[in-house]
């Protein structure tokens, strides 16, 4: 199969698909890639490394659409990039498509098979290809949120960790699973006074123990969102539905309550937002204010960190890339983690959560394979 990897044209998204010890393994594999010339450039891996592993270098973006069988990404497809994909074509990448009607379309109306990383899952209920860039964002929340926190950045004036004699800053996170469990991880190192608030109890237990009394815990109720959103610097929006948009946890009546200068910083962005206020920034122009509170929003949080992010994320991804050039369709048909990925196949919607956010009937990922 030829397997192509364009460059990102997300703003200030300097990930890459395919790092160059991916490359050695697909063409290992007996694949062809293409790379488009610079893809790698925000990890630091030049043209030669990628010649040096066994790619070709495709001079642009339009010739790796054209010439490749699958695309292999990091972020959902721009409508420049959607337009050039076809059916018979398989896209692997990130798609965060529920609160994303027009990618949808455009999806829809290309006709190529579309698998989401965020949606792919392991043996355990897990989200294999969505865990590490769920640490990654986790962390980096912590780091985004303490930098707004300073008075220069329009927030309170507070330092995160306090100093003797001085009270911390309280860090809300709101969702106790793999962003959530690494934002509070960040913000107990650096000393805050931190909260995690989640709706399963099994869970909570489990941070309980992890953190050995470090963190409070607290069972979601909107009387626990309130208390603790109004008396924190920093809230953490760390809640996922896999597939679907994220539930609003904190109303825009909400805000009013909150301490001027406080800092929300919302990682489920990609996913509509678990903040009523939250609209998508990017890393140019990452924040913004309403009533008095600042809104950290970037949806492409790991994106600032591309080395850390892009390799742990071929870490996680390459596996289930090397099934798909491996065995085409059929690898889909035969594992239900893969299937659990299919988002999109030749005009149709193939996820339950995506097909009930968007209003689209859903197709049964079988049986539009089977079809094909």
């Amino acid at each position: 199969m030829r397997v192509g990897c364009p460059k990102e044209i997300k703003n200030h998204e300097y990930r890459v698909g395919l790092t160059p010890g991916s490359v050695r393994e697909y063409t290992a594999h007996g694949h062809d890639v293409l790379v488009e010339t610079g893809a790698g450039a925000g990890i630091g891996a030049d043209d030669n490394a990628y010649r040096a592993a066994g790619a070709k270098i495709a001079r642009t973006a339009a010739e790796v659409f054209e010439k490749s069988d699958m695309i292999v990404k990091v972020k959902e497809p721009q409508p420049g990039e959607w337009a050039q994909l076809r059916e018979g074509q398989i896209l692997y990448t990130y798609l965060h498509l529920a609160p994303d009607p027009e990618q949808t379309k455009g999806l829809l109306a290309s006709g190529v098979t579309a698998v989401a990383y965020e949606t792919v899952t392991d043996e355990r209920g897990g989200l294999p290809l969505l865990a590490p860039m769920s640490e990654v964002a986790g962390r980096l929340a912590i780091q985004a949120g303490a930098t707004a926190l300073q008075k220069a950045n329009g927030g309170r004036g507070v330092l995160l960790g306090g100093v003797p004699g001085v009270l911390p800053a309280k860090v809300t996170v709101l969702g106790g699973g793999v962003v959530g469990l690494n934002a509070a991880k960040m913000a107990v190192g650096l000393g805050a006074d931190v909260t995690i608030i989640d709706r399963s109890i099994p869970r909570l237990r489990q941070l309980d123990d992890i953190f050995n009394g470090r963190v409070h815990t607290r069972y979601s109720t909107v009387e626990a969102i309130e208390e603790e959103c109004f008396s924190a610097d920093v809230i953490v929006g760390a809640v996922l539905i896999p597939g679907a948009a994220a539930p609003k946890l904190v109303s825009r009546e909400m805000l009013s309550g909150m301490k001027k200068g406080s800092v929300m910083v919302d990682v489920a962005i990609d996913q509509g937002g678990c903040f009523e206020t939250s609209h998508a920034t990017t890393h140019a122009e990452p924040t913004y204010e309403v009533d008095g509170v600042i809104h950290y929003c970037v949806a492409n949080m790991p994106g600032a960190v591309p080395v850390t992010s892009a390799h742990a994320l071929n870490n996680a991804t390459l596996h289930y890339g090397l099934a798909l050039a491996d065995r085409g369709l059929k690898a889909i048909m035969d594992d239900v983690h893969l299937r659990n990925g299919l988002n999109v196949h030749r005009g149709k919607v193939t996820n339950r959560a995506v097909a009930e956010a968007l209003g689209y009937e859903m197709a049964a990922p079988q049986e539009a394979l089977k079809v094909a």
